[in-house]
C-alpha cells in the first residue's frame, strides 16, 4: 500500500519510470475493460492509451480515498463513453416489446468459454453493448446509465432488454454449433 502511494506521488511529479510501473500494473486488466466497450481490439488499444493519458494528467487529483484500480477503471469507462458519444451512435429505442425468452440449462453455460462469451458481446451493436456493459459489468442502474449516455431511462431499459435477447439467441446458436460439431467428432 505504501509502495502504491509512492508510485502515485512519483507519477504526479512526472516521473516516467513510475508512470511505466503504474501502466504495467494496470494495463492488462484495463485493456479487458476497454475491450468490452470497443468495437474491436484496435479501438480498445486506443481507448487504453487515451485513458492512461488522462490517468497521468489527473493523477494529482487522486486522494487515496478508495482503490486506485477503481479510479483508473472509471477513467477507462469514461474514455470509452466519450468516444462512443462522439461517434453519435445512440438511437433511442423506446418500445421494449415482448422478447422471446429462452431458458438456459447448465449444460449450455458449461459449454461456453469466457472468450466465446466476450466475442458474442462484441457482436452487439454499439448502443446495446454500451448499455449492457454499464449495467452488467459496471453495476450502474438505468438512471445512472441514462445520465452518462444522455438517453432516457426507458431507452436504457429497452436497449438492455434487446441486448439480453440478442445475447440469448447468439449463445443458443453458439451452443447448437458446439453440440453439432461434437456429434461429428464422436
Amino acid at each position: 500500500m505504501e509502495d502504491l502511494r509512492k508510485i502515485v506521488e512519483d507519477c504526479a511529479s512526472g516521473n516516467s519510470k513510475a508512470q511505466e510501473t503504474l501502466y504495467n500494473m494496470f494495463a492488462p486488466k484495463m485493456y479487458g475493460v476497454c475491450l468490452r466497450y470497443a468495437k474491436d481490439r484496435e479501438e480498445a488499444e486506443d481507448n487504453l492509451q487515451d485513458g492512461f493519458v488522462k490517468v497521468f494528467t489527473n493523477i494529482k487529483k487522486f486522494r487515496n480515498e478508495g482503490s486506485l484500480e477503481g479510479w483508473v477503471r472509471r477513467i477507462m469507462v469514461n474514455v470509452s463513453l466519450e468516444k462512443f458519444r462522439k461517434q453519435n451512435l445512440l438511437y433511442p429505442v423506446e418500445d421494449i416489446g415482448k422478447y422471446d425468452s429462452q431458458k438456459f440449462s447448465d449444460e449450455i453455460i458449461e459449454q461456453i468459454s469466457a472468450d466465446e462469451l466476450l466475442k458474442v458481446i462484441q457482436q452487439l451493436t454499439p448502443r446495446y453493448k454500451m448499455v449492457f456493459n454499464l449495467y452488467v459489468f459496471e453495476g450502474m442502474n438505468h438512471k445512472e446509465i441514462s445520465e452518462k449516455m444522455g438517453i432516457s431511462m426507458g431507452t436504457s431499459k429497452s436497449n438492455l432488454a434487446r441486448a439480453r435477447d440478442i445475447l440469448k439467441r447468439k449463445v443458443v446458436e453458439l451452443y447448437s454449433d458446439v453440440k453439432t460439431n461434437s456429434n461429428y467428432s464422436a
